[in-house]
């Protein structure tokens, strides 16, 4: 018997989203939940929910999210996966999935960088990883743009936005975030990447700190929304 299939034996692959076994050809996620994943489309429409969301607040080139988040839904437990049962093969796939729906779309042309939300430090450390820098490193293999992880960071530790109205978010985050390096990204049409956006907050303050250098245009998108 091959060494793989021996090891799979007493330690199957399972789908990050249903806890089932994968059968060959199959990776992380199985192929029932990929066809439960539930996409907005939103890329394909400049006046989608997401974009809405910063109408009047934050000067936005692009909004979209790929897939609608609800509760008990497939995209709820995978990013839940991601986030806290350290499942970095999920982030990495979604984000080639956001890639390709992005690539599709000439709204999506002529970006010059990736950049995730930061993570406090403190919290990278028990996570050990940003979600987000995983989905753009996915994003990376599809879209090929370069990606700047040193110029926007998280100047000091929040508290869980879970709970938070989004008034409240806003006030929690928005000065929590700060720019280093501004020469590298004056002038460039930026992509600004997180995992979730629902009352759209903290993407926000990061899109703000960003538009404050020189010529910055920002388009924002996300796994998923809640909008």
């Amino acid at each position: 018997m091959p060494i793989k299939s021996l090891l799979n034996l007493f330690f199957p692959d399972l789908c990050a989203g249903c806890g089932q076994n994968l059968v060959r050809g199959e990776k992380c996620i199985c192929f029932s939940c990929q066809m439960k994943l539930a996409y907005t489309d939103y890329h394909k429409n400049e006046e989608n929910p997401v974009s809405r969301l910063f109408y009047g607040r934050c000067s936005i080139e692009q909004a979209t999210a790929m897939c609608f988040y609800e509760r008990g839904s497939t995209i709820q437990n995978l990013v839940h996966q991601l986030k806290y049962r350290s499942r970095r093969d999920v982030g990495l796939f979604l984000g080639r999935e956001l890639g390709k729906t992005l690539k599709e779309n000439p709204l999506y042309e002529n970006l010059d960088f990736i950049i995730p939300v930061p993570l406090h430090k403190k919290k990278e450390k028990i996570r050990g990883y940003n979600q987000a820098e995983v989905i753009v490193e996915g994003l990376f293999e599809t879209l090929n743009l370069p990606v700047a992880t040193d110029v926007l960071y998280r100047a000091e530790f929040t508290e869980t936005q879970t709970k938070k109205k989004r008034w409240d978010r806003y006030e929690n985050v928005k000065n929590m975030f700060a720019i280093r390096n501004p020469e590298k990204i004056k002038g460039k049409h930026l992509l600004l990447i997180d995992d979730v956006i629902t009352t759209g907050a903290t993407i926000e303050a990061c899109a703000k700190h960003l538009l404050e250098v020189e010529g910055v245009k920002v388009s924002i998108a996300g796994l998923a929304s809640s909008a």
